[in-house]
């Protein structure tokens, strides 16, 4: 399979998502710079990572939204290929439209950065099919803005169409119903703040990140 690692002017994630994506699924995916106007030919999944894009200008994410890759981002994500954004990556995704929703201020309005608990809401996308429902995993989080937020006739629609797919055990930031990752209504574009690429590896303190990366492998790769 094929992986692109985008990188925008603030990014301080994509290292470690380059290095994860390597690791686990892809020993050749490559950096795209924000500026160009396509993706690499073939790619199956785009990877928008964490850091600070444009320093946060206006709101997190939402110049990133904007950059002339961003086109190529939307219709790769419309003809079906798989997106993952986490932590701004996150952001740029609400910002560009391609996940609903918001991210704000966290409540105590402390950046925050320490392995927290998720749990698994459902094992039947393309990001969790290696987990079980319900199932524990410790992730890290380093985010400020990392409080999600939608009108209530958004919430419900997430809830009742099963696209909740990540949710807080302890809330550290505010979020509504504990959400910490949501999937696209196509089941082919992941949110979500915490970092797995952070946590595939046991001597960063925990592998339980490396599922999201199986279960991908195990769509993409035939």
């Amino acid at each position: 399979m094929n992986v692109a690692v985008i990188q925008f002017p603030g990014s301080n994630c994509d290292g470690d998502a380059l290095h994860a994506a390597r690791l686990t699924l892809d020993p050749d995916a490559q950096f795209v710079w924000h500026t160009d106007d396509g993706l690499p030919a073939g790619t199956d999944l785009v990877f928008l990572p964490g850091g600070f894009s444009y320093g946060d200008h206006l709101r997190s994410g939402a110049v990133a939204a904007r950059s002339p890759i961003m086109n190529a981002v939307k219709a790769h994500a419309e003809r079906g290929g798989y997106v993952l954004g986490v932590c701004n990556g996150f952001q740029v995704l609400t910002e560009a439209g391609l996940l609903p929703g918001a991210l704000s201020r966290n409540t105590d309005l402390h950046f925050l950065c320490r392995p927290v608990h998720l749990r698994v809401e459902t094992s039947d996308t393309a990001f969790t099919g290696a987990y079980t429902a319900g199932q524990i995993i410790e992730i890290p989080i380093a985010h400020g803005e990392g409080n999600y937020y939608a009108d209530p006739e958004t919430v419900a629609r997430l809830e009742g169409d099963g696209r909740v797919v990540f949710r807080y055990v302890d809330n550290p930031n505010g979020s509504l119903n504990d959400i910490a990752g949501i999937i696209s209504e196509r089941g082919n574009v992941l949110g979500m703040m915490p970092h797995p690429e952070r946590a595939v590896e046991a001597l960063l303190g925990s592998e339980d990140g490396r599922g999201l990366f199986e279960s991908l492998k195990g769509v993409l790769v035939k």
